[in-house]
């Protein structure tokens, strides 16, 4: 049962971890910890920031101790409302703002020779690649948004370079984590070792799981050498049909040089183009396509004289792919990274502003993906007529965002009902109907709580409410697993 915090729980937090350290509702501005990016806010009780494993440790143990109800929050830049406290009143924020060093150094600790950077779980990412670029590295998950480490561990981040770098899991190498029991156990499993099969590997337990079972407090992260070349194009396929052709073709014919191969659609890209005039629109007429591809080539070393260089290859396996006989592709147009990066990183803005938007972050096998958008288009109008699909996403690795945006003068709107039985009705197409994942990369929150719970089966429950309950019995985050 939650407990309200009182006058004592908060000065014996304040004693754990110091005047800076703890933020109380008198006198502080808590609307950033407590208004999440998408989905309400909630009312925080207080807002504590330890600034080590070690101080970590001691509020959790206090807070398990006193029933004291505990959400743990890293950017605070997810879209699920999986990182703010509800409406009590009586939850506390957990804040990593302040853990940004290691148990050895205040800073972020390079090893080129593991190719790996261990890290505290409060440093952003910009920050994490700004330290790393001087010496020509990266963490290559590639976001719209500047999260911290911590929450991009909880949960297990893609972008849009999945394709080539795979998810936050697949960077993790070890994670220092601080249990919600009643001594606040401290686990290091920060080994650093890329094989290691000498029984369960526990790092996985707390990558993923919305940091319900235990906060990660610091990282290891596997990083990758910065590109030296690289070379993009935004390719309109001949149809939608055409474009896992596409993806096929590119991946055989560009193997380990293709980086990035993502879907725009046109509506997305109006929207962009309205909320940011200064986007250069490279389309003949300004006349946007019904769907676009952006596709980046890289290397990680700078070019040879005796060796192709990118552009030229992007431009012979493009020659190659139009001289099939059922050709996938329409046009093609090769441009500046930068620029193309451009458009892709400001559709996220773009549609947030095109109305009342309800947004969805899916999955497919590769396969579905584009099935799902043309089924969509077809029946979505039939059952809710006048909503744009304002989507676009990861198609080299199955990921859509898929936004629809309503008229903010739509009546409907006003009925309580309609967009709860809009969003219900597009997660069961994407789960029964084609097999898919209603949270590709944002894990659950409060917002899809109901969707877990709904298609989540049981003894999977039972075994996450075990879980639970020998790692972090206490209460800890926004969302239940069991």
């Amino acid at each position: 049962m939650m407990t309200a915090p009182t006058r004592e729980n908060i000065d014996a937090l304040k004693a754990i971890v110091g005047e800076k350290g703890l933020l109380e509702p008198n006198g502080s501005d808590l609307a950033v910890y407590e208004t999440c990016v998408r989905y309400g806010a909630g009312k925080a009780a207080f807002v504590v920031r330890p600034a080590s494993s070690t101080e970590t440790s001691k509020v959790l143990a206090y807070c398990v101790g006193q029933d004291i109800s505990l959400v743990p929050q890293s950017g605070n830049s997810g879209l699920v409302g999986a990182s703010t406290p509800d409406t009590s009143g009586h939850q506390g924020v957990l804040s990593f703002d302040r853990l940004t060093g290691t148990a050895e150094n205040d800073k972020i600790i390079f090893d080129e020779e593991n190719r790996s950077v261990t890290v505290g779980a409060g440093v952003r990412l910009s920050d994490l690649n700004a330290f790393l670029a001087p010496k020509g590295y990266v963490f290559p998950i590639d976001l719209g948004a500047d999260p911290r480490i911590g929450g991009m561990i909880a949960t297990n981040t893609g972008g849009a370079r999945f394709l080539r770098y795979g998810d936050v899991r697949q960077n993790t190498l070890g994670v220092k984590v601080v249990l919600a029991d009643e001594a606040g156990t401290e686990l290091d499993f920060m080994s650093g070792l890329r094989k290691d099969n000498t029984g369960i590997d526990w790092k996985h337990l707390f990558i993923g799981t919305t940091g319900v079972l235990g906060v990660v407090t610091e990282a290891i992260l596997n990083v990758e050498r910065l590109p030296q070349q690289s070379a993009a194009a935004l390719l309109v396929p001949r149809d939608e049909a055409a474009v896992l052709k596409l993806l096929l073709e590119m991946e055989q014919r560009c193997d380990t040089n293709l980086t990035a191969f993502e879907g725009m659609s046109s509506d997305a890209m109006a929207a962009a183009f309205d909320h940011v005039p200064s986007l250069r629109n490279p389309f003949p007429g300004g006349e946007l396509p019904g769907y676009v591809l952006l596709v980046e080539l890289s290397r990680t070393w700078a070019k040879r004289e005796s060796e192709q260089s990118l552009d030229e290859l992007l431009e012979t396996v493009l020659a190659e792919i139009w001289e099939d006989e059922e050709a996938p592709l329409e046009n093609a147009f090769i441009g500046r990274p930068e620029e193309m990066w451009s458009l892709r990183h400001t559709l996220s803005e773009g549609v947030k502003h095109a109305g009342k938007l309800v947004a969805f972050d899916v999955s497919f096998r590769r396969g579905d993906l584009m099935r799902f958008r043309a089924f969509m288009a077809q029946e979505l109008p039939k059952k809710f007529p006048d909503v744009r699909i304002c989507d676009f996403g990861h198609v080299g690795d199955g990921g859509l965002h898929f936004n629809l945006a309503i008229a903010k003068d739509d009546t409907r709107l006003d009925d309580e009902s309609f967009i709860p039985e809009l969003r219900a009705w597009v997660v069961e197409c994407v789960v029964d109907k084609y097999h898919g994942s209603f949270s590709a990369e944002h894990a659950i929150g409060r917002s899809n709580q109901g969707f877990y719970d709904l298609y989540t089966p049981e003894k999977v429950k039972e075994l996450a409410a075990g879980l639970k309950a020998l790692t972090s019995a206490g209460e800890l985050g926004a969302v239940k697993l069991g």
